[in-house]
């Protein structure tokens, strides 16, 4: 089953120098109907003016993975990591028991970034953060594992969560087929261009929600990115 959650009817909030898109309702921000799945707490499309930002802000309790897709953001934490995070780049934190951070984007062009917070799976503990370069060579076509709570995807970014993100770069006519073990299911979410999933179109920035399909089937209309966080089904 494919939720299709297109981007012209995602719920959101415009603070002016923040433009956000909510793929998945939190804390009485989005639309109702658009549930979580499995362990994804929230999944923000987020358009930074430049030269704004977050001050520093506490977490704790939640796996954060950070995915940029223009532009370059500023991260600066408690645990004393200072990181210019640019396009191509990703970056996962492990709020654990409590971990203040900034982020800024202190460049002259805006700054997109697709936000996602995972639930733990264990509480507490020592924070963390760490970023990796993906570059587009070695993703397109596939889909590679960015960030992962499986300690057997060797070059992933830990985390401490039942899930994967995955990324690919598409040209326009690649398929991708990518099975889900038994009990997961995906939310998946184009950065340009179209796909079909599963048969279902989706436009630039749209979403899907994959439920009970054992294979998904990705064709590529127009080039695009693709970004999937693969879930365990709760």
């Amino acid at each position: 089953m494919i939720d299709h959650r297109p981007y012209a009817a995602l719920g959101g909030h415009d603070l002016g120098w923040l433009q956000a898109r909510l793929h998945v309702s939190i804390d009485g921000m989005g639309r109702p109907e658009h549930g979580a799945i499995g362990p994804l707490r929230a999944w923000n499309d987020d358009s930074f003016a430049p030269h704004t930002g977050f001050g520093m802000h506490g977490h704790r309790d939640v796996e954060i993975v950070t995915y940029v897709r223009q532009g370059a953001v500023t991260h600066v934490d408690s645990l004393g990591n200072r990181s210019t995070i640019g396009a191509g780049d990703v970056q996962a934190m492990h709020a654990g028991s409590g971990i203040r951070h900034s982020e800024r984007n202190d460049g002259d062009v805006p700054l997109l970034l697709y936000q996602i917070w995972l639930r733990p799976r264990t509480a507490g503990g020592a924070p963390s953060w760490q970023t990796r370069r993906f570059p587009r060579a070695d993703r397109t076509g596939l889909l590679t594992v960015l960030a992962s709570g499986d300690a057997r995807d060797e070059g992933a970014l830990p985390i401490d969560a039942d899930a994967r993100l995955l990324g690919a770069f598409l040209r326009a006519g690649n398929v991708v087929e990518h099975r889900l073990p038994p009990g997961r299911g995906a939310y998946l979410v184009t950065t340009a261009g179209r796909v079909t999933v599963n048969g279902v179109t989706l436009a630039a920035r749209d979403g899907a929600g994959v439920v009970d399909d054992a294979v998904i089937t990705i064709v590529a209309l127009e080039d695009t990115e693709l970004v999937l966080a693969e879930l365990l089904q709760v």
